[in-house]
């Protein structure tokens, strides 16, 4: 059985928890008498929730935008009136990509701001930080926004969720499309130090074994990736796949032009976007690489649609809402993303009806969770028993700036579950670009 009140680990925290709640306004769910218990980051006309991303530092390019997409969506529905008569107050903060100052800011989060929830708190390495945290103190971890395995363990994680698809999943069917399409390749794989590269790694090894020639991986923060792509190209690997962030694509592109090496390339989807890695490569090499070129031909996944489909009715949506909420700059693919978050979360706060409580925005992610439609591919797979995201993922070319579409999408789980297509028909926003999701009780 779950076990969801939280653990008593900070004496002293939870006692500054205990006097903030008491000072809380109106909301909270109903009691005996008709009466409301407050909880914590709810009033009577709002909801407070956190995140951390990495607004500066080496993982900044294309992160730091998420959160601007995020908070561009809730101020549209903020001024159609909130969720059940609420507006949603979202408070970001910057981590730099570093775990220690991760815990940092989530500490202030929760403590000092006093969030209901934290939703989408990005990174591998950073969110692990405070995992343990967030959950011994009962507060709900919506949607992380990383493919770590680590946010599917509801056993021991039971207020963690993640959300997008996981990199074993995605690494499955990679995997399978090189073994199916690329038969005489020998494969090498670029991978992050942590939980993103060993999670892939067991997805592309379950295909791809025997056809293997190399492992090579980069620490976080170092960006000498020199060592590594001399490694792969000496290991005569003619396919290299590569699970990493956007400016460890532009590095190891970029060492690959300085050998000479020019592999077939294979990047997963949070590394590949061809905006951003083509303005990071024009910084790595001071102009030299002026655009996106080098990335002509390289395979990726997808599984939202991009700013380079401005007719899909997705798109529309997002452009009205950056068009009236957003701030400077234009609409990316990262705001997009944010703004998928948010459409997600929106759906939870519905879900968990007119009193939400920590407990019952988990309860309501359970239990409808995986009927949520929006813009993603493939559905999320949440229940009970489950806490993983989006099931699937669709192989695509990156070509003169844009994707072409390689395969169907392609859903599946973990271990040894098939790959198969997807039967869903994609889902189309409400007229008003606002989830309708009735209270699960």
């Amino acid at each position: 059985m779950k076990a969801r009140a939280p653990k008593v680990r900070n004496l002293c925290a939870t006692l500054a928890a205990a006097l903030l709640i008491s000072a809380c306004g109106a909301g909270g769910r109903p009691q005996e008498g008709g009466g409301t218990e407050p909880q914590v980051g709810v009033t009577a006309t709002s909801v407070k929730v956190g995140a951390h991303f990495p607004l500066t530092g080496v993982a900044a390019p294309g992160y730091s935008e998420i959160p601007t997409g995020t908070k561009a969506y809730f101020d549209f529905v903020n001024a159609a009136g909130g969720v059940h008569g609420r507006q949603i107050e979202y408070v970001f903060r910057d981590d730099a990509y570093n775990p220690t100052q991760t815990s940092q800011v989530v500490n202030e989060l929760v403590l000092q701001d006093q969030v209901f929830a934290i939703t989408g708190g990005l990174g591998t390495p950073t969110h692990s930080a405070v995992l343990d945290y967030l959950n011994s103190e009962g507060v709900p971890d919506l949607f992380v926004s990383s493919g770590s395995l680590l946010w599917d363990q509801p056993q021991e994680n039971p207020m963690t969720f993640g959300w997008q698809p996981d990199y074993e999943i995605e690494a499955k069917i990679i995997g399978q499309y090189v073994a199916q399409n690329f038969p005489q390749a020998r494969v090498g794989l670029f991978l992050q130090d942590d939980d993103l590269g060993r999670d892939a790694e067991i997805g592309a090894r379950r295909y791809l074994e025997s056809q293997i020639v190399a492992a090579e991986r980069y620490t976080p923060g170092n960006t000498d990736v020199a060592p590594q792509i001399a490694a792969l190209q000496a290991a005569g690997a003619d396919l290299v796949i590569g699970f990493n962030v956007p400016s460890y694509t532009a590095l190891s592109q970029l060492q690959s032009l300085r050998l000479n090496y020019r592999p077939q390339w294979i990047y997963s989807n949070i590394g590949s976007d061809p905006a951003l890695v083509g303005s990071l490569l024009a910084r790595f090499s001071e102009g030299a690489v002026t655009d996106a070129g080098l990335l002509e031909g390289v395979l990726t996944t997808e599984y939202l649609p991009g700013v380079d489909n401005p007719d899909n009715p997705w798109m529309q949506l997002f452009q009205r809402v950056w068009d009236a909420h957003g701030g400077e700059g234009e609409l990316t693919n990262y705001r997009v993303y944010g703004m998928a978050e948010a459409y997600t979360f929106v759906q939870a706060l519905q879900a968990a009806g007119p009193n939400p409580t920590r407990e019952g925005i988990v309860d309501a992610v359970e239990r409808s969770g995986a009927t949520f439609e929006g813009p993603w591919a493939a559905p999320f797979r949440y229940s009970a028993e489950r806490h993983a995201g989006i099931s699937g993922v669709q192989v695509t070319r990156i070509t003169g700036g844009t994707t072409q579409n390689l395969t169907p999408v392609l859903v599946t789980d973990n271990g040894d579950a098939p790959i198969t297509e997807a039967t869903e028909e994609p889902a189309q926003p409400p007229a008003d670009g606002i989830p309708d999701v009735q209270p699960v009780s």
